[in-house]
């Protein structure tokens, strides 16, 4: 007898395949995509299990579940890694889910009970909320310190302290950080120091080249530059720190999404144009806003007034950045009246898009803090952040100059 071919149920037809599921390979080409490819893939298939552990033990390279890593991720995370010019020793960054989510993976992938990390006590809202709260819960103990006083950080360390976190620029009242005292005192006391460099970004400032050990950013803001992604981004310079982080962050499940990756790579492809316009643009703002009846201060790292000035000058030089933060008389009603006066400026609690966006820190990213303890660090309710965007500066002076305005009438 005979045998054949054909599939039960299924009868032959010459030159038609008996099932397309996952038997189309991908096509050859000479030539390569211009644009990044969109690889949204979940698990990536092995041609056998030697190969699988030989890419598990880091003999080849290779992808084999989305978790742990995928193209997307490390295309941007390796775009990202020379624009901060991350030692290549420490093995490479790290993209994750979130800018949070990279803070957490650095915190928790670090530290242990009995340890101590010690904070800029103007750290981002929810940095200070995974302090105060989660890290304690766990045997890891906490406080903060003025970071434009590096003398403040010395008396604050413990003989425990394993990690110093701060930002160069602070969140939002823009004081700025004493880092080379900070970091000279850390390494002679063999503390690691993490930076946040979200607001100030490698175009401002590049923390590896001033000694620090690691360098957070959520890649959601300034990065990627469009309020369409939600990403993070870690790198430091020893691999077993970075070993540690990667381990806790695939563990834990902090993977990104590799759409956002994309999304991010094309961004990240006008970060130096659109910073460099936002940066006149805050500047021009800056000034403008000062001339203003009815602000009663601006806040940008490069004004003479800024309380930090001599500081900024030597650390940041020319680069004031693209964030501005003022305050206005009236309290909340003049708040109110301001925003509501300047509809074309989002007021939305975010930064970094290219557009121009109004926060207001009282009632949005240090809500958690009493009246007391926001006016401690400054922030009243007549306190406003700015993330200044691309548009044309005339624009701007002229939606703010309505915004101030208004405040001024409704304070009276």
């Amino acid at each position: 007898m005979s045998e054949t071919t054909e599939t039960p149920g299924i009868p032959e037809t010459p030159g038609i395949p008996e099932t397309l599921v996952r038997r189309s390979p991908w096509p050859d080409s000479v030539s390569r995509a211009v644009v990044m490819p969109l690889q949204p893939s979940v698990v990536y298939a092995s041609a056998d299990p030697d190969q699988l552990d030989a890419q598990y033990e880091g003999r080849v390279a290779g992808f084999t579940y989305a978790r742990e890593g995928h193209p997307n991720a490390s295309v941007l995370a390796a775009r990202i890694d020379a624009l901060e010019g991350a030692p290549a020793a420490g093995g490479g960054g790290l993209i994750l889910g979130s800018g949070m989510a990279a803070v957490s993976a650095v915190l928790l992938g670090l530290l242990k009970a009995g340890d101590h990390v010690l904070g800029g006590d103007q750290l981002y809202g929810r940095t200070l909320r995974l302090m105060a709260q989660d890290l304690p819960r766990l045997g890891i103990a906490t406080s903060l310190a003025d970071p434009t006083d590096a003398a403040a950080f010395a008396a604050a360390i413990r003989p425990e302290t394993r990690l110093i976190l701060v930002e160069v620029v602070s969140n939002p009242t823009l004081r700025v950080a004493d880092m080379e005292g900070i970091i000279a005192l850390a390494r002679a006391r063999g503390i690691a120091v993490a930076v946040d460099n979200t607001f100030t970004t490698p175009r401002g400032y590049r923390p590896f080249g001033h000694g620090a050990d690691i360098v957070i950013h959520s890649v959601t803001k300034m990065l990627a530059g469009h309020s369409d992604v939600t990403l993070g981004y870690v790198a430091t310079r020893d691999p077993a720190q970075s070993r540690a982080i990667r381990d806790f962050a695939v563990t834990t499940g902090m993977t990104p999404s590799p759409f956002d990756c994309w999304l991010a790579d094309r961004g990240l492809m006008s970060f130096h144009l659109r910073y460099d316009r936002a940066e006149a643009n805050a500047a021009a703002l800056a000034d403008h806003l000062a001339g203003l009846a009815g602000v009663a201060r601006v806040i940008y790292p490069t004004r003479a007034d800024h309380p930090d000035h001599n500081r900024a000058r030597a650390i940041l030089g020319a680069r004031g950045g693209h964030m501005l933060s003022f305050e206005v008389r009236g309290g909340r009603a003049a708040a109110n009246a301001l925003t509501r006066a300047m509809p074309d400026v989002a007021f939305a609690p975010t930064l970094g898009d290219i557009g121009t966006t109004l926060s207001h820190p009282a009632s949005s990213s240090h809500r958690l803090l009493d009246g007391a303890g926001r006016a401690a660090i400054g922030i009243s309710e007549g306190f406003f952040r700015v993330s200044v965007g691309v548009e044309d500066i005339a624009v701007l002076k002229r939606d703010f100059a309505a915004g101030v305005g208004a405040a001024q009438e409704a304070a009276g």
